[in-house]
């Protein structure tokens, strides 16, 4: 979605607050694309600094379907998404913290909200998704998700650094 700021970049300490919703259906990053099943409309609140940056504030929900780390069943993540950004209009003076991407957001007048739910998204993406918190995983040789069902696998894998001492055991067995 793209908001208009056109009156807010030629007044100055001009602002606004405007109802808005994200249009994207999925997450993709290099982990893969990831669908988006619920968001929801929200306030954003826009703020004209001096014509030298824009104050972008706002808060949202969406939720994420995520596969399980250990077993791969889909699961339901709820992002809590906090936009608290500057997005300067030109070059930031000396000790001004500002990201290169946040100038581009901008576009002919237009606030890509869409971007600036992305990059929340993307900073907000968990390290570790579980489907519950005592998940078993998939058997490693046949892959039975062990939380549904037990596989008669030798679930005993020797360690490898042992190898050397196995095979050294293996030489003196008696046939």
């Amino acid at each position: 979605m793209k908001v208009d700021v056109t009156d807010l970049l030629s007044v100055e300490d001009k602002a606004f607050e405007q109802k808005v919703e994200t249009e994207l259906t999925s997450f993709q990053s290099k982990l893969g694309e990831f669908p988006i099943i619920r968001k929801a409309p929200f306030v954003l609140h826009l703020e004209n600094h001096k014509k030298r940056y824009i104050k972008v504030t706002g808060t949202t929900d969406v939720v994420v379907v995520v596969p399980c780390d250990r077993c791969l069943k889909e699961v339901q993540v709820t992002l809590h998404l906090v936009i608290d950004r500057k997005l300067y209009l030109e070059e930031p003076e000396f000790g001004e913290d500002a990201d290169e991407e946040d100038m581009g957001c901008i576009k002919d007048s237009a606030l890509d909200v869409d971007w600036l739910i992305y990059d929340e998204i993307l900073v907000n993406w968990p390290t570790k998704v579980l489907c519950r918190e005592d998940c078993k995983g998939i058997c490693r040789k046949c892959g039975t998700n062990l939380n549904d069902n037990s596989c008669s696998c030798d679930q005993g894998e020797p360690d490898p650094r042992m190898a050397a001492a196995r095979d050294i055991f293996n030489q003196f067995k008696e046939v």
